[in-house]
């Protein structure tokens, strides 16, 4: 038995939310955080490209099935 499925660009958005969200969120704490913390600032900009990466990896493999 089939189900016929409407339209999912809600679905595409929500996954990419999911993809860059974070992402683009550290990056900005980690910019707002730059006078005061250098250390910090590195730290949570190699949080923010890991993310990137593994999410690309995982999410975007989900969009190609």
């Amino acid at each position: 038995m089939f189900l016929e499925i409407g339209n999912l660009d809600g679905l595409i958005f929500l996954i990419l939310a999911i993809m860059l969200g974070p992402a683009i969120l550290l990056a900005v704490i980690g910019f707002a955080v730059r006078k005061k913390s250098k250390k910090a600032t590195k730290v949570l900009y190699i949080l923010a490209t890991v993310y990137v990466i593994v999410s690309f990896g995982i999410c975007g493999s989900m969009m190609v099935m």
